[in-house]
């Protein structure tokens, strides 16, 4: 094999946030090709782009575009801009999950936002622009925004009046006029919610005689018709954390996935699209109550499971491998479909203690196991429906994401600097053939990558924090022609063509 070596000046050029002067934000070396899934039920299965290479998708959620319950006088989200794209490409993030609201595509029965749909191409092309790919998340939690208790509700002792959420128009909510109140703060309890879930899980008919399920996998289509030649659009996750519990329910779950990928691919070949990626999704409380997958369902393959990897999220605890282990174990029932975790995340503040390395931790592992991932989130407001209770309880809420947010005023103070430093790492934006080795030492900022089965004269692309390490020296095997361009934050796209179908590349700051 042909050895080769080479010393890289990798230079760090400042790129202003928020700048519109044609920088380095908007000429991203990177084109994005239309992805698909490659199964694999022994070594986990991959995302590939058109050209055969693996892309690992890693980003952050963004709510922007969600409709959530309103409680207090602040927004309960921000607006999502141009200069948040810039900070995201920064950080060395390909993907972002974008959260839409059923509640917003289908506002009445049969009848679609369209300018809704705008506002979520526009967001798309601003993060096309940067090389970044957009997940399309049909969100919800506990059902929707209209299931808050009344403002009379009598709740039995040992229950509290239910918060309002996201997701569901209220002409699809069957609540059978239950309470809506909830059992120790748990807002899947609510008797309401309960009830709503049960009538979509059996596919209730709704208005016009038409079945719950039958409305949102048609609503998913009309979405999926939007965006069908769209290569910005990595794919569509079906539905965030359905409520699904009993075995009936979850039979229900699967049918949906089936109805809703089946209208999602009709959608694309009649709007001359091409197959995207389907993401689904198990029970919610997946990670802290054990749930399994969802039954097996009719798919095509081109299809990723996303389970959220919230283990020691929630409860300070730790991050291990054995979480990971059980999310690919659960992904071979599919045919070894990739895995990809919509969510994952803790509090920011974990990121500030020395003695605290969860999201070191957790990227380690989701390297380890070459699992794309979406950090729970971006920019919180504190008028979120999270928040709502620490106020009600007298407490001034500390948000998560990347932002500091004062919960008196809503102003953002600023960025948390430590935690972004913990996310800005060298990132394989694309890598040609099957990845065989990927290390990174966030101590001393040397990264290793190494892949096999490749084709000859493809092109690696991978993003380097210089701003963080500075410049390093690039050892390599198998790669030729390697040069670097400009990234946001200070950071380079190092490119390089492969020559031989097994390859690595060393970086060693110094």
């Amino acid at each position: 094999m042909r050895k080769a070596a080479a010393l890289l000046a990798l230079i760090a050029i400042t790129v202003g946030c928020g700048s519109d002067d044609g920088g380095s934000a908007s000429t991203s070396p990177t084109k994005l090709l239309p992805l698909h899934a490659v199964l694999d039920p022994v070594a986990g299965g991959r995302i590939v782009d058109a050209d055969d290479r693996e892309v690992l998708l890693r980003g952050v959620n963004v709510n922007a575009f969600a409709e959530y319950w309103e409680s207090n006088e602040f927004p309960t989200t921000f607006p999502f801009s141009e200069s948040d794209a810039d900070l995201i490409a920064g950080i060395g993030w390909n993907a972002v999950r974008l959260l839409l609201s059923w509640s917003r595509v289908e506002p009445a029965p049969g009848e679609y936002d369209d300018a809704y749909l705008d506002e979520i191409g526009d967001a798309v092309e601003i993060l096309t622009e940067r090389g970044v790919y957009t997940i399309l998340d049909m969100h919800q939690d506990a059902w929707g925004a209209t299931l808050a208790a009344r403002p009379d509700e009598a709740c039995a002792p040992g229950t509290a009046p239910a918060l309002g959420w996201d997701g569901a128009p209220a002409w699809a909510t069957f609540d059978g006029g239950l309470p809506r109140c909830t059992t120790i703060g748990i807002r899947e309890t609510s008797p309401a919610v309960r009830s709503a879930w049960e009538a979509f899980w059996q596919n209730a008919e709704g208005p016009g005689g038409i079945g719950l399920q039958q409305r949102y996998a048609a609503m998913l289509g009309h979405v999926a018709g939007r965006f069908a030649d769209n290569p910005g659009v990595a794919g569509i996750d079906i539905m965030n954390e359905p409520n699904a519990f009993t075995a009936a329910e979850l039979d229900g779950m699967a049918a949906l996935y089936e109805l809703s990928a089946a209208a999602i691919r009709d959608a694309e070949n009649r709007n001359g699209g091409f197959p995207h990626l389907i993401l689904f999704e198990p029970s919610a409380l997946w990670s802290a109550a054990g749930y399994g997958p969802p039954p097996i369902f009719e798919h095509d393959g081109n299809t990723v499971y996303a389970p959220h990897i919230y283990t020691g999220g929630f409860d300070n605890g730790p991050i291990s491998a054995a979480a990971f282990q059980v999310a690919r174990d659960e992904a071979a029932l599919f045919g070894g479909v990739p895995v990809l975790t919509g969510e994952w995340g803790s509090d920011p503040r974990r990121a500030s203690d020395p003695g605290d390395p969860y999201f070191l931790e957790h990227q380690r592992h989701q390297d380890d196991f070459r699992f794309g991932a979406t950090l729970w989130t971006w920019r919180e407001s504190c008028g979120d429906p999270h928040k709502t209770a620490d106020f009600r309880a007298g407490r001034i809420p500390m948000v998560w994401g990347e932002f500091e947010v004062d919960c008196t005023t809503n102003d953002v103070i600023g960025m948390r600097d430590d935690l972004i430093r913990q996310l800005t790492r060298p990132a394989v934006r694309a890598a040609p053939g099957r990845i065989a080795a990927l290390a990174y030492d966030p101590a001393s900022g040397s990264f290793e990558l190494a892949g096999h089965a490749a084709q000859p004269g493809t092109e690696l692309v991978v993003f380097y924090p210089v701003a963080v390490h500075g410049a390093a020296a690039a050892q390599t095997v198998g790669l030729s022609a390697i040069d670097e361009v400009a990234a946001p934050g200070g950071g380079i796209y190092l490119r390089a063509v492969v020559q031989e179908s097994s390859w690595s590349l060393l970086l060693v700051p110094g």
